[in-house]
């Protein structure tokens, strides 16, 4: 009977440490940003291979067009870190009660209101008849900044939204460059691109909404 106890004693002190010492599957860790300069930060960590070397094994790195893609690729879990403007980030949280955190901000500010100098001089003039103004879909950073600049300026909301042509920032700039555009609400690099194709930065963000957070490194819980 001793010699039994013995035996089992010695089976789970052999036991226990290789339970404990079991290597732990690495949980997977897919990382996405949206395609503009405000994730200009995770792109020069991975060009200069910062993430390897604190460890972080990425088996995605993706890029979204615009902030509701990519907390739209959040919510079904796709991704698991993500560079993203402050308002879509919100509004998965809020909305859709995606499990996300703020880990840290990037930047402040970052957006603009862009226009054709011929067709319009002031703010007041994005509400006549006929201009046409660009703006990404509703739940963006530039669309709280356009519905920031109606109220800052007491402009006629019906007016403005009427004249909104709902696209992408890609096709904004496209639509500028082949005149179907009058106006444009546009985060960076695509407002700097504008101006190359002759629009005039007629407001930018720190204008309508000081200290206006930009983008946002989030996570999502398991």
């Amino acid at each position: 009977m001793k010699r039994l106890i013995i035996l089992l004693l010695a089976g789970l002190v052999t036991f226990i440490p290789l339970a404990g010492c079991a290597p732990e599957e690495e949980a997977p860790i897919g990382m996405a940003v949206e395609f503009m300069d405000h994730a200009a930060s995770a792109y020069i960590a991975q060009d200069k291979g910062w993430f390897v070397e604190e460890g972080l094994k990425l088996t995605a790195y993706e890029s979204y067009v615009t902030g509701m893609a990519l907390a739209s690729a959040l919510a079904r879990g796709d991704i698991q870190v993500a560079y993203i403007c402050l308002v879509p980030a919100i509004n998965a949280y809020a909305n859709a009660e995606v499990p996300i955190k703020i880990v840290a901000g990037t930047h402040k500010y970052g957006y603009g209101l862009l226009v054709n100098p011929d067709r319009i001089k002031t703010v007041e003039d994005l509400g006549k008849p006929g201009i046409r103004i660009g703006c990404v879909r509703e739940g963006g950073a530039v669309d709280v900044l356009l519905h920031k600049t109606i109220g800052k300026y007491n402009l006629d909301k019906d007016k403005i939204l009427d004249n909104i042509r709902r696209m992408n920032p890609p096709k904004q700039v496209l639509a500028i460059k082949t005149g179907q555009l009058d106006a444009a609400f546009l985060p960076e690099q695509w407002a700097t691109m504008a101006e190359e194709f002759g629009f005039k930065m007629l407001l930018m963000s720190q204008d309508v909404w000081p200290e206006m957070q930009g983008s946002v490194l989030v996570v999502r819980k398991t």
